[in-house]
Order: C-alpha cells, then sequence, then structure tokens
C-alpha cells in the first residue's frame, strides 16, 4: 500500500545536507513498514535494528558513541558491511537506548554520509523526558494514519483521485460524488490505521476490522501502564475515555469535569501532555483574534481534544458499522464529531499547514478550524448536515474580511463570492483548491 510519505523520504535521501532523520509518529502508524519499504526501494540495503528487542546494545552504547565506532559495531553483530550511501541504517524504538540519540549528533557532524533513520512508538514522550537531545544535528518527519487519499489508493482508485484533482474548481459530476461519498462512509468505519486498512482488503469484514481496532485501543490502554508514570495511569484512562464525550458535545471546548467529577487542569495536566506527546490524541487551541501570527493571540486556557484517528473514535463511541452506512445521516451523527476528527485529521496532513486553532467571538459564534499559510488566514467551517447556513462563518468574514473562507460539507464544490465549499471527500485537493 503507497504512503505518500515515501515522497518526503526520497527528497531527504537526496538533500546535500542531509543530516539523520526522525520519523514521529503514534504507535500503529506504520512507521517500521515504511522505512523498511523504503529502504528496499531507495537503497541497496537495509541494516533494521529494533533496540526494544536488543537490550544487549545499551552497554555498547554507554561508552564511545563516534559515528565510526557504532558503525564498526553494528556491522559486526549483524554480519553485514554499513556501506555510505548504500545502506539504510534503520534505529527502532530507538528511545529505548537514549544514548543512541545522542549519536546522531556525532553522525550529523563527521559521517553524514551514511544514512540513518530512526523511529520509535513512544519517541515523543521520550523525548521530553529528559533525553539528552541532538538538537539542530537531525531532520524530521512525521507519519499520521491513512489520509483519505491514500485510503483511496488502497483501494485501488488512482483514477478517482486523478479526475478530482485534474478537474478544477466546478462542480463534481454526480456518479463521481455517489462514488467518493461511498467511500467517505467506508473510511469513516475504518479510519486510516494500516491495520485495519488492510484487513478491509483483505477481507471486506467489517467484524474483522472492529476486531482489528479494538486490539489497537487495547494496546494503548497496555501501553499506559507499561510506559507511563504510575502516578498518571489512572489519570491517563479517565482522560482517554473522556474523549468521546468531549466530542459529543455541541460546543467540544474541552471541561476537565467530564473526565472525573472535580477533576482540575493541575491534577491531569501531567497525563494530558503524555497523551499528546505519544500522538494519540490532538490539541486545537482556541485563538482570540485572526491575525498573524495566531500563534500569538492563543487562549492557553481553552481548548478541544481530538483523536488520532476516525475510525477508532467511532469504535470508542460504540457507533456500529451499520449506523454508519446507513445514508449520509452518518455526517450528522454524534453531534458531527466524526466529521470534524475527519476534517482535522485531513487539514493535519497539509505541508503547508503548521498549526490548526479554532476561533470564538466574545459571544456565541465560533468557527472550527482556522489556519494560516505564509501570509494569509483561512477559517474553515464544517458542515455535517445538508443545512448549510453557517452563522458563526458570517459573523467571522464581517469582522475579519478573510481573501477567502472554507465550508467543508456534502455540498457541490463551488466559489461564491469569496466562499469555497469543498466537498468532504475532496479536501484531499485543498492545496490545489487554494491555488
Amino acid at each position: 500500500m503507497k504512503r505518500l510519505l515515501m515522497d518526503d523520504l526520497v527528497k531527504w535521501k537526496n538533500k546535500k545536507n542531509r543530516l539523520p532523520l526522525i520519523l514521529k509518529g503514534a504507535r500503529q502508524v506504520g512507521k517500521t513498514w515504511l522505512l523498511n519499504e523504503f529502504g528496499k526501494t531507495a537503497f541497496d540495503d537495509v541494516l533494521y535494528i529494533n533496540f526494544e528487542n536488543a537490550p544487549g546494545l545499551k552497554e555498547s552504547f554507554d561508552g564511545d558513541i563516534s559515528s565510526q565506532r557504532i558503525i564498526d559495531l553494528l556491522g559486526a553483530l549483524h554480519g553485514k558491511r554499513v556501506k555510505p550511501q548504500k545502506t539504510l541504517l534503520i534505529f527502532d524504538e530507538v528511545q529505548e537506548i537514549p544514548r543512541a540519540l545522542t549519536a546522531l549528533k556525532y553522525f550529523a557532524e563527521t559521517a553524514p554520509e551514511y544514512a540513518i533513520c530512526c523511529a520509535g512508538s513512544l519517541l515523543g514522550v521520550a523525548l521530553h523526558s529528559g533525553t539528552s537531545f541532538p538538537v539542530g544535528k537531525v531532520d524530521f518527519l512525521a507519519l499520521q494514519p491513512f489520509n483519505f487519499e491514500e485510503f483511496l489508493l488502497a483501494n485501488g482508485e488512482e483514477a478517482l483521485i486523478e479526475f478530482v484533482r485534474s478537474d478544477g474548481i466546478r462542480k463534481i459530476p454526480k456518479a463521481v460524488t455517489d462514488k467518493l461519498t461511498d467511500y467517505l462512509k467506508l473510511y469513516f468505519v475504518i479510519g486510516g490505521m494500516p491495520a485495519a486498512v488492510a484487513s478491509w482488503i483483505d477481507t471486506r469484514d467489517f467484524s474483522e476490522v472492529e476486531r482489528r481496532q479494538l486490539g489497537m485501543l487495547e494496546t494503548y490502554e497496555n501501553d499506559f501502564s507499561k510506559h507511563a508514570p504510575k502516578n498518571i495511569v489512572p489519570k491517563l484512562r479517565y482522560l482517554w475515555s473522556s474523549v468521546p464525550s468531549q466530542l459529543a458535545k455541541e460546543n467540544k471546548k474541552f471541561i476537565y469535569g467530564l473526565v472525573r467529577e472535580g477533576a482540575r487542569a493541575r491534577d491531569y495536566e501531567e497525563a494530558m501532555l503524555w497523551l499528546l506527546d505519544s500522538g494519540l490524541l490532538r490539541k486545537v487551541g482556541r485563538v482570540t483574534k485572526a491575525a498573524v501570527p495566531l500563534k500569538a493571540y492563543e487562549d492557553l486556557k481553552a481548548f478541544k481534544l481530538y483523536h488520532l484517528d476516525v475510525g477508532l473514535l467511532r469504535v470508542m463511541s460504540e457507533l456500529s458499522p451499520n449506523a454508519i452506512l446507513d445514508g449520509i445521516k452518518v455526517f450528522e451523527e454524534f453531534k458531527g464529531a466524526l466529521t470534524e476528527q475527519y476534517v482535522l485529521s485531513e487539514l493535519a496532513g497539509k505541508d503547508f499547514i503548521r498549526n490548526i486553532y479554532y476561533w470564538t467571538s466574545e459571544a456565541t459564534a465560533e468557527v472550527d478550524f482556522i489556519f494560516a499559510d505564509n501570509k494569509d488566514i483561512y477559517p474553515v467551517e464544517v458542515k455535517a448536515g445538508e443545512n448549510l447556513q453557517a452563522r458563526s462563518l458570517r459573523v467571522y468574514r464581517e469582522r475579519y474580511s478573510p481573501k477567502l473562507a472554507i465550508r467543508a460539507s456534502l455540498s457541490d464544490l463551488r466559489l461564491e463570492e469569496g466562499l469555497l465549499n469543498i466537498p468532504l471527500f475532496a479536501l484531499f485537493n485543498l492545496k490545489n483548491y487554494l491555488k
């Protein structure tokens, strides 16, 4: 199955001043598979080392971690020569041996000819726990679950994608719209976790897909006990379990009282940071003013928490596949939470969008998402149903007069008086539409 990040990995390989690469991403999003596939297709050879399964290596990194010694050591242990430019070195679960992260500095400074990629399922947590990190000596990429375009690719729909990309801003034919809407409903059920997508491709059995999804959720909860500080494990479970109910509200602003009665921010800050660093949750902060830079106007006390994946959120919410596949009500179910989750995931995967916020007025107007590129700010209103009345977006446009406002809905693709309506299934083409 094709992952779009492969193109970025190839660009990294060909960079003149290439640094060791750290591939970030939550557990089970496919980091190990992608790096090994990259090695097979772009290099002559791959040396893959899983530090979680090689505890004896820790002692080897306690002493001299010069680049040549590490190369000689790993080559000897695995019975193969590591060739500059020809061999891809993969350090998986690298957080298990923090000194291996420190060693990346020496590779960047003295041996840039060696190609090294690192990954780790809880690397984000490790990087915030006092690990000596080679600041400025590594490149970063982030892998997310399959986005909708990748889901279409996995289902062999390259021609469908190409049609949307090449047709410009005009009404999409009904036959294409119906087909893409059906695929989008499927995506809401299956989500983008590679194991769930592969299960669907192999079996076409929703019960089997859900079995895999439940297994993933169990793995995440096991990680709480295995990897998190013991004093925050109960709080992790409460906070994690509260996400569906937080998103089921009309106003999706995160409320600590829904985690547990009497819960306060200071009691749950560490647990929330752990979930964010592990990549299991996404945080969307509120801005009080739509001006560049948006970060300067962030209200640190008001935010929303979203899930990693729309399919896993569906399972946690106990919505059956049948409920989703029946008509278009799926997009309105659960207060439109699945639709907002989907739109956020699509926006977060765009290389030209760095940070995503939401905006509220002093009264009741609220725009679901807002982001900036180099010079412009774009408000994004998500309409889960067929009612396209967007009072909040109108309030925003009257106040800030944006060059372009975006509405993501089930309505036709069109541009009218500065309002660009993008069908939910066509958000993967957002960058082209903006151009």
